[in-house]
């Protein structure tokens, strides 16, 4: 399934129905007076969050939605029927925003999570609403108002525990392979993940957890190079920001300058991303230069107080230990924040 992650629709809700003039006319009923009744409701249009999908891809080939408008009023003080609200699913993890005034409308991270985003016209009152003493029989309707309209831009955040950050070609791909039941392109050359995976680890007598590997970032990400600008966002929804290092091409001399350079990158994105929990897996350690690297990156990440594993995605050498590592993170940080949030409901 192609990934897509943002898109640009349009939205129009429903038409009010215009309000009834009628008159009440029946034999041996005198003076039966205005009865007009009053127009039904436009339907709204609704985003409903779905972990159902996990793309906007539907959203490329259908860029238009129009909820039903509400029917006339009829005599009889009959009032027309209303449109049926117009529910339209996007994936869980959606931000919606205003395309003219970028204003956000909504952030849908729950299962089921509703907005409207175009309101139905209100129904156009019938001519009986307006009878006063001195106009028993008026001849005026209120015809109905119109529904909003206005084009939103969709875009969709991945909702992960773990987000893999690293250059490209450093073997994320590899990780999330060895982890996970995932399946995504290995290759041997930069740039083969383009679009965010997923994958969810399973490990024995903790509960699982998503890890989305998030494709290389460049030096000057920030700035739309390479590929980082648009899935840097991605990161924002992830628990724990786990920094995957190539130990087979950090320099001896300065263990330390690729993990600088992401910090950085995410700092000049967006400086909230430092706060989060950020730990460091050291890949591809069955290489050569990995006995001459290991013991002065090791050193450099005990000193900065950074918790790190050593793996190899190729021979699987370390990865129990690091499934393990990241799950009881994971677990206490849920925990934690429930805790939290029900100290202050």
């Amino acid at each position: 399934m192609r990934f897509v992650d943002e898109a640009k629709i349009y939205v129009k809700a429903g038409d009010g129905g215009r309000g009834c003039i009628s008159f009440r006319r029946e034999k041996y009923v005198p003076r039966g007076g205005p009865n007009g009744g009053d127009g039904g409701h436009g339907g709204h249009v609704i985003l409903r969050a779905t972990s159902q999908l996990s793309t906007l891809l539907d959203f490329k080939y259908r860029r238009h939605f129009k909820a039903p408008r509400g029917r006339h009023g009829r005599g009889k003080r009959q009032t027309g029927k209303s449109g049926a609200h117009l529910v339209v699913p996007v994936p869980v993890g959606t931000v919606v925003v205003d395309a003219e005034t970028g204003e956000i409308l909504a952030d849908l991270v729950e299962d089921g999570q509703e907005v409207i985003v175009a309101k139905g016209g209100r129904g156009g009152r019938g001519n009986w609403h307006f009878a006063t003493p001195t106009n028993q029989a008026p001849r005026i309707a209120e015809p109905g108002e119109k529904g909003e309209e206005r084009w939103i831009i969709l875009q969709l955040k991945l909702l992960a525990d773990v987000g893999l950050v690293g250059e490209p070609n450093v073997g994320k791909s590899s990780l999330v392979k060895a982890l996970s039941a995932a399946c995504p392109k290995v290759a041997d050359y930069p740039f083969t993940t383009i679009t965010p995976q997923l994958g969810v680890v399973e490990t024995e007598g903790l509960p699982p957890f998503v890890m989305a590997e998030i494709p290389g970032l460049l030096e000057g990400a920030h700035k739309g190079v390479g590929l980082g600008l648009r899935f840097l966002r991605h990161i924002e929804r992830n628990m724990i920001i786990a920094f995957v290092l190539d130990v087979s091409q950090v320099s001896v001399e300065s263990p330390l300058d690729v993990l600088e350079k992401l910090n950085l990158e995410l700092r000049a994105y967006k400086p909230e991303l430092l706060k989060k929990e950020r730990v460091v897996i050291i890949n591809k350690i069955d290489l050569p230069l990995a006995k001459k690297v290991l013991p002065v990156l090791e050193n450099a990440l005990e000193r900065k107080g950074l918790t790190y594993w050593k793996v190899s995605a190729l021979t699987r050498e370390g990865i129990e230990e690091l499934k393990k590592g990241l799950a009881q993170r994971v677990y206490g940080l849920k925990k934690q924040h429930s805790t939290i949030k029900r100290m202050y409901l």
